[in-house]
């Protein structure tokens, strides 16, 4: 099954259930994994993966805790080669580490440095580094901005997303004008606000308005794939709400035009499919909780594989957007299911099914959140299934 092509793989019955080859790509003692599913991980060449490398697990990051980050040649033995450290990292997307769009051989990440958040990005050829004065969390598709929320006030909201170690000086605010959204240019570090918390919040809302005394924060920031729109997701909860509540924005890429994609309230995982459709798992009154295509700007919405992709999941399309690469949370036997969606013929695909020990729940559990290879022929997950904690395991697709 190694050498065989997508195609084939479809048409050999992988949809009644085979499963692709897979293997370890990292091992113990100490623990490995990447965080998020909309992040570039390999290397333009699909070679090279990046990771995260951690000696303990089961609990939240404190301000004196240091990750490794580093990656793994897949052509040679999947060695390991470091690559630097950090100090701003959280279980779910670690520090952000991903790959310059457009450039072969540099990477980024976020990291603390005395009261603040920065950013490095690093020559993996010549080892040269250079540091900007604030954090990233979506890059443009050519590599020269970076939109970032507040992760000092994620940290408070939705543990596992914000970073330790630098309080929120807006911890009693509960709409700031002064954080939000910010706009950086990865030339020269300049930044600026560019969607103040308090510029949403007062923005109409058909449904689901907040209670009083609501705390907003934003979070899941991603570039169109053209860079000319970015989404992120709108969040408050008040202090009797047992959730959270959500509307989908998007907005300019210089943080003007902001539209509400999805008003209703349960945005989840989304992927920009191009740059105008944007496909989500979402509630909408004609098929309740499904996956749905949004056209941006409009009020055009179809659900996507409804009697197929029926839970929630990490989604992203391979290369050519005829294919949906996602997966699942446990199911009731703590079992993590991988699988591809054909659009074309309704097809789903399993490429696997991983299990998930109880110890690995809420802020700490560790998703599979796959990510697949410029070449579409790869997945890498993150996974415990194989009793050697929290490792990276590479999908022969």
């Amino acid at each position: 099954m190694t050498r065989r092509t997508f195609a084939s793989l479809l048409s050999a019955g992988a949809s009644r259930g085979a499963a692709a080859p897979v293997r370890a790509i990292t091992k113990g003692p100490k623990f490995h994994w990447f965080g998020y599913y909309d992040k570039l991980q390999f290397d333009p060449q699909s070679r090279l993966v990046l990771g995260n490398q951690v000696d303990f697990e089961h609990r939240s990051p404190k301000p004196d805790d240091v990750i490794q980050l580093g990656m793994v040649d897949t052509a040679s033995r999947d060695r390991w080669t470091q690559l630097g450290e950090t100090r701003a990292w959280n279980w779910q997307q670690g520090a952000m580490l991903q790959w310059l769009p457009q450039y072969k051989n540099e990477v980024i990440w976020n990291d603390r440095e005395e009261n603040g958040f920065v950013s490095h990005i690093v020559n993996i050829s010549s080892g040269k580094r250079r540091t900007l004065p604030n954090p990233i969390y979506a890059l443009s598709p050519d590599g020269r901005w970076a939109v970032y929320p507040d992760f000092r006030r994620l940290n408070d909201t939705r543990p596992g997303y914000g970073y330790v170690g630098v309080p929120d000086p807006n911890f009693n605010t509960l709409i700031p004008d002064n954080a939000g959204i910010w706009r950086m240019d990865l030339r020269n570090g300049n930044s600026n606000l560019i969607i103040p918390f308090s510029e949403a919040a007062k923005i109409p809302y058909p449904r689901n308005e907040p209670k009083p005394g609501a705390k907003h924060w934003f979070n899941h920031l991603l570039y169109n794939t053209n860079g000319t729109r970015f989404i992120f997701l709108h969040r408050w909860r008040a202090p009797a709400d047992k959730t959270f509540s959500t509307r989908m924005f998007t907005a300019s890429a210089e943080g003007k035009d902001l539209y509400v994609l999805d008003p209703y309230g349960d945005t989840s995982h989304f992927i920009w499919r191009d740059e105008t459709n944007v496909l989500a798992w979402a509630w909408h009154p004609t098929q309740q909780n499904k996956f749905y295509l949004y056209r941006d700007k409009t009020d055009s919405v179809m659900a996507v594989g409804p009697d197929v992709m029926t839970v929630n999941g990490h989604c992203t399309y391979l290369p050519g957007n005829q294919v949906v690469l996602n997966d699942t949370y446990p199911d009731k036997d703590r079992l993590q299911h991988l699988y591809l969606y054909r659009i074309a013929s309704g097809e789903r695909v399993a490429l696997g099914d991983f299990h998930s020990p109880v110890a690995y729940a809420g802020e700490w559990r560790c998703d599979l959140h796959p990510r697949f290879s410029p070449d579409g022929r790869k997945v890498v997950i993150d996974s415990t299934h194989a009793g050697q904690g929290r490792q990276m395991y590479l999908v022969d697709i």
